[in-house]
C-alpha cells in the first residue's frame, strides 16, 4: 500500500545533463528538498534519504549519461538507493525510467523548484 500512495505524487530526480558528482548531488539536493545542512556526499545523502518524510516514490530520469560519464559514481548512487530503499522505516521507493525522457509527463526540470515531501 505504500509504493501505491507514493506513486500518487512521486518525487522525479532528472538528471538530464549531469556528467559529474557535484550535478548528481546538487540534483539531488533540490528534487528532495534536501536540508541546507546536507553535505553533498554518499554518506549524507545516504542519511537524508532514509529520513525522508514518507512515502516517497523517487522515480529516476535521464541517467544515462551520468552513468556513462562516472559509471564508479552511478554504480555509488545505485548501492546508495538500495540501501535507502531497503533500510528506510517510511518507505521508500526507487524507479528507473528506462528509455530518453519524453515531455513532461511525470515533471521534472531545472526550472522547477523542489517537490513538496511533507
Amino acid at each position: 500500500m505504500k509504493l501505491a500512495e507514493a506513486l500518487r505524487d512521486p518525487v522525479v530526480l532528472d538528471l538530464r545533463g549531469v556528467v559529474d558528482k557535484v550535478a548528481f548531488m546538487d540534483r539531488c539536493a533540490r528534487a528532495l528538498a534536501l536540508p541546507r545542512w546536507f553535505g553533498r556526499n554518499w554518506d549524507a545523502l545516504a542519511d537524508c534519504l532514509t529520513d525522508l518524510p514518507g512515502p516517497v516514490a523517487l522515480v529516476v530520469t535521464g541517467w544515462q549519461a551520468y552513468a556513462t560519464a562516472r559509471p564508479s559514481d552511478w554504480e555509488t548512487a545505485q548501492d546508495v538507493f538500495a540501501t535507502a530503499a531497503e533500510t528506510s522505516t517510511t518507505g521508500l521507493t526507487v524507479l528507473l525510467a528506462l528509455g530518453t525522457p519524453q515531455g513532461t509527463a511525470l515533471g521534472g526540470s531545472d526550472e522547477e523548484g523542489p517537490a513538496s515531501l511533507g
